[in-house]
């Protein structure tokens, strides 16, 4: 019965493809679809981050794909299950670039969809939004052909990742105030601990965005190691 139902629902898929490929619409390919299915799948074989670092831990390029790491797996489960996730970091664990391509992965996929970046200084946003550009740009030819952009890399500027289908990638630097003009679906604040106003930025985001948030920082002092340990700070 059920090897039926799977040959059924793929004669249906091909028939939309098949439909649509005669009316000049195009639809995601089921090699696309599978690909892309869930973050994990897409980071650990169908693209590619970057380390700086490759020589001296002795990789054999700069470019590979994310580790099978079983944890790794864990983490983008987590990140399915709330609204608002706070993720406890130390170095070496690859979170920032785990919580890039989970949110990138919306953008790439679902139309409208807008993507907050938010850390403490410029050049560090600019460094997120590198992330998911080289993302995107390492992932398999049919992958960034189903998933275009809006125009080419080196025409976007540094702080931003346009797609096609109306989505987009935007990095901020830190302040609440730099929360208020945008109303994205998701908002990613990378190094909460080492922001000064990391708690005003949460309150904002509440109030702009409507999908996912994601806080994510090394351990420290502060705000976020207080709020993530339920924690309420009187304000002097």
């Amino acid at each position: 019965m059920a090897d039926s139902f799977e040959r059924r629902i793929r004669r249906l898929e091909q028939d939309r493809e098949a439909q649509a490929a005669k009316a000049g619409k195009r639809t995601p390919s089921r090699w696309v679809k599978e690909a892309v299915g869930d973050p994990f799948t897409w980071g650990t074989r169908f693209t590619r981050s970057y380390n700086e670092h490759w020589r001296e831990e002795g990789r054999p390029s700069p470019l590979e794909p994310f580790p099978e790491y079983e944890y790794l797996k864990h983490v983008f489960d987590i990140l399915d299950l709330e609204r608002i996730i706070l993720v406890e970091k130390s170095r070496d664990m690859m979170m920032s670039w785990v919580c890039v391509a989970y949110l990138e992965r919306f953008a790439m996929t679902v139309p409208c969809c807008g993507i907050l970046f938010q850390t403490q200084k410029e050049d560090k946003v600019i460094q997120l939004v590198k992330y998911a550009k080289e993302l995107w740009r390492n992932s398999d030819a049919p992958i960034r052909e189903e998933c275009p952009l809006s125009k080419a890399l080196e025409r976007q500027s540094d702080f931003e990742l346009e797609f096609a289908n109306g989505s987009y990638i935007v990095g901020i630097p830190g302040g609440a105030n730099q929360i208020r003009s945008y109303h994205p679906w998701a908002y990613l604040n990378d190094e909460s601990s080492f922001q000064a106003d990391a708690g005003e930025c949460y309150d904002e985001a509440l109030a702009a965005v409507k999908g996912k948030i994601i806080f994510n920082s090394s351990a420290y002092p502060g705000w976020f190691s207080d709020f993530r340990k339920d924690i309420t700070c009187e304000k002097d």
